[in-house]
């Protein structure tokens, strides 16, 4: 079985630039701000805002964590500048210093909880410039993330309206490709950049592109383990991909609410 995953890049980016204007439109809002990493999905996601808006309604935020990913500061500034986005419209916040006031109430705080007061940290300060700008934040998480629950809760997935949750991360690769992004950005490992060294892949014990395969097969096809193994899959890949799948669903639940009536 031939598993495509190819998208009409040019279609689908002009369904994902009406659907941004759309919902600005019915808001009552004309910006958008977004928080740029340096990474595939920010950027992406920033070029679909520029495209949409223009680059003067596109407000950006850097908020690197001391010199912890350096390279992804240094993307992001690149990008900003091919998109020629303003100066006046790029706020760079060094967010080291709120975050080990943080992480000073509790000392024996792991790289785990650290990652996740870095993204919720980062997602406070975003939230508080659109509110400052009036505008909406603009999120970045794609299909591939959201389904497996690679997100911190209230952090990196917060946002007002997000254009490429619908694809998943091989297919926002494509779009990338053919917005011509720097091919730093394109070819540069997966990290949320929450630590040194960190990989999305290396956490997951399997790549993105065996993931989106197997998502597609699982969730949008409705295939069993059984039959996607058929199809050529090994079985631990499998079984990596899909009970991750099923132990994050919570996140898509909460809060949980009682029900009284």
């Amino acid at each position: 079985m031939k598993i495509n995953l190819a998208i009409n890049t040019k279609q689908t980016t002009e369904r994902i630039i009406n659907f941004i204007k759309k919902t600005l439109g019915k808001a009552g809002f004309s910006k958008v701000i977004i928080g740029l990493s340096g990474g595939i999905d920010s950027a992406v996601s920033c070029a679909l805002g520029v495209r949409a808006l223009g680059e003067k309604n596109v407000i950006v935020g850097i908020f690197p964590y001391g010199k912890l990913n350096k390279e992804g500061l240094s993307d992001a500034k690149q990008l900003v500048r091919q998109l020629n986005i303003p100066d006046a419209n790029i706020i760079i916040y060094d967010i080291q210093p709120p975050v080990d006031q943080i992480l000073k109430l509790d000392p024996s705080s792991g790289k785990i909880r650290k990652g996740n007061i870095i993204a919720r940290v980062r997602m406070t300060i975003l939230f508080d410039l659109a509110k400052k700008h009036q505008v909406l934040v603009l999120g970045t998480e794609n299909k591939t993330e959201y389904l497996l629950g690679y997100f911190t809760r209230f952090g990196d997935e917060a946002s007002d309206i997000e254009p490429v949750r619908g694809l998943y991360k091989t297919q926002v690769r494509q779009l990338a490709k053919y917005f011509k992004l720097p091919p730093k950005i394109i070819d540069a490992v997966p990290t949320a950049g929450l630590w040194q060294g960190q990989s999305d892949e290396d956490e997951f014990g399997f790549t993105y592109a065996e993931a989106d395969k197997i998502l597609h097969l699982y969730k949008d096809l409705k295939k069993s383990r059984e039959e996607i193994e058929k199809i050529g899959f090994k079985e631990e890949t499998v079984k990596k991909v899909i009970n991750r799948l099923q132990e994050n669903e919570f996140k898509h639940l909460l809060p949980y609410t009682a029900k009284l009536d």
